[in-house]
């Protein structure tokens, strides 16, 4: 499919959820946090990896994807897996997509089939999910959330953005520098951007600044608009799931 026809699928595309959106959410969050490796054995302060996970559940860093001569539609879901020793983040851990939104623009221009291992983008046209796994190791904690991209692409406005900047097979450094300007200039968050809505979370959950209670209402019920997210929390010690 060529870029312009899957931008204008992507443009009239539904965003209320369904059962089946639900359930298939629901089966990657529990996969993932029984299957990836969750230990300590690297012991460093902070790492993040990218991954491609196929339909045959098998799972490639983004990196290698493409060596492995994998055809693009057999993508399914892209990774991004954060690592923290030590470090509370109040963000990534209520609201992980809010955190790092340069993940949904990586996952959106690979499932279009651009390409640039640079900037974490591969051709993966099959994809139809995104997932952020947040491993808290001080407290033995997994937070994983997973979303579809063509509801997210339609909520922020992807499609358009894509459209007036993009016009070739491979991304350049300008390009993706404007493309993720425009993004980050629009304020989805009640009135708010991804960056004003990060310090205001981050103000009310580290300096207990009660005067943001109803900002953080309100951004908390945009973000579960624009990414409709399933939520999981797995316990590293218990190797059990964590009601939420």
């Amino acid at each position: 499919m060529k870029v312009d026809e899957l931008l204008k699928r992507l443009e009239n595309i539904k965003t209320d959820e369904n059962e089946i959106n639900i359930d298939e959410k629901r089966e990657i969050a529990e996969y993932l946090a029984q299957t990836l490796r969750f230990d300590d054995s690297q012991r460093r302060y902070y790492r993040i990896y990218h991954y491609i996970m196929t339909r045959d559940k098998k799972i490639y860093k983004t990196q290698s994807y493409k060596s492995y001569g994998l055809s693009p539609y057999n993508a399914y879901v892209y990774i991004r897996d954060d690592y923290f020793t030590e470090y509370y983040h109040p963000v990534l851990y209520y609201y992980p997509f809010l955190n790092r939104e340069l993940v949904l623009l990586y996952a959106y221009l690979s499932k279009l089939g651009l390409d640039d291992n640079e900037y974490y983008v591969v051709p993966a046209t099959g994809l139809n999910y995104v997932s952020f796994i947040i491993r808290f190791m001080h407290d033995k904690r997994v937070v994983i959330e997973v979303t579809e991209i063509d509801t997210v692409a339609a909520n922020l406005n992807l499609p358009t953005l894509v459209h007036n900047i993009l016009g070739t097979k491979y991304i350049d450094i300008d390009k993706f520098i404007d493309i993720m300007f425009q993004l980050g200039k629009q304020k989805f968050f009640a009135g708010y951007t991804f960056y004003e809505a990060r310090e205001i979370i981050n103000r009310y959950y580290e300096a207990h600044d009660t005067t943001l209670t109803k900002d953080v209402v309100a951004i908390g019920d945009a973000y579960k608009h624009i990414f409709q997210p399933y939520r999981i929390e797995y316990d590293l010690e218990t190797k059990q799931f964590i009601s939420t």
